[in-house]
Parts: C-alpha cells; sequence; structure tokens
C-alpha cells in the first residue's frame, strides 16, 4: 500500500480562477493523499469571487486561498511536488521556474472565467462548466495506480487526462 501524500501545484497566469478551482478541488477529492497548492505566472493578487462560490456551490471549502506567484513553489523550504498541471494555455507557453523534486508535467488547460464578458448567466455557465471539466480530470487522475506505474506510462496517463 502506498501511503506517500504527493504534493500537486496547479499553474494558470493570473491564479484567480481555474487554478484556485483546481485546487479545491484537489484537496476535497485527493482525500489527504494528494495536497495540492495554486499559483500563477503573472498573479492578479486577487482571487476571483466567482471562483470561490462556485467551489461554496459545491459543498467545498472557499476560505484561504490567495492569488501568488509560482516562484514561491521554487525557493528554498518549498514543498518537494511530484506533479505540476498548467490549466491555461498562455502558462504552460511560458518557461517555467526549476521545482524542487523534478516533478512530472502536463498541460490540462481549460477556459478562462476570468476572461469571459458575457451576463453573469453565462459567466457562471462558464465556470461551472470549467469546475466540471477539472472535477473529472481530477477524478481520473485520482483512479490512477501511480505507484503501479513507470515514469512513462505515468507521464503519458496524466498528459492524456488533459486531451479528455
Amino acid at each position: 500500500m502506498d501511503n506517500k501524500t504527493y504534493n500537486v501545484l496547479f499553474i494558470c497566469t493570473g491564479n484567480s480562477a481555474r487554478s484556485i478551482l483546481a485546487e479545491g478541488l484537489m484537496n476535497h477529492l485527493g482525500r489527504g493523499r494528494f495536497r495540492a497548492y495554486s499559483a500563477g505566472s503573472h498573479p492578479t493578487g486577487v482571487v476571483n469571487p466567482l471562483a470561490l462560490s462556485t467551489l461554496e456551490h459545491l459543498g467545498l471549502p472557499s476560505t484561504g486561498f490567495r492569488s501568488k506567484s509560482w516562484d514561491e513553489f521554487s525557493q528554498d523550504g518549498a514543498p518537494e511536488l511530484d506533479f505540476v498541471f498548467t490549466v491555461c494555455d498562455k502558462a504552460a507557453g511560458e518557461v517555467c521556474p526549476v521545482w524542487p523534486g523534478q516533478p512530472m508535467t502536463a498541460h490540462w488547460g481549460v477556459p478562462d472565467p476570468a476572461a469571459c464578458e458575457g451576463t453573469d448567466a453565462e459567466k457562471h455557465a462558464l465556470i461551472n462548466e470549467v469546475a466540471i471539466t477539472l472535477k473529472r480530470r481530477i477524478e481520473l487522475f485520482l483512479s490512477l495506480p501511480i505507484p503501479k506505474l513507470d515514469t512513462v506510462a505515468l507521464q503519458k496517463a496524466v498528459r492524456d487526462i488533459g486531451k479528455s
């Protein structure tokens, strides 16, 4: 039985909505086997209130989140990361810092709810769609027999999840 707790970092540009949702979902669904964090390449410094209300709507905690730089996770004393997932196309194309622990990486891009300029109903619909997509991908990830997969098979599996 694998008793390891895996550290997962979700990255988007602003660290205001998508990566926050992913952090909250992973921390809940991972049930202590996974510790999730989020960060941004160019953080806005503000968490999108719609992301927090979406977490609440899903019955998840919505406090304690903050928009922060990915630089925090490349410094001494940062958690050793096992997985790093980009959830926006812009962050996926940027040169990332060197992460402690040489984590496995994959791109799980989803639309940016913070960029939606529609009606309130359209904004809510988009962020709910993003949350559902991230939840499905996290559930697929959590179903992987991580300790039983070799590095190549695990890398392929986490990348394939981002394509679903």
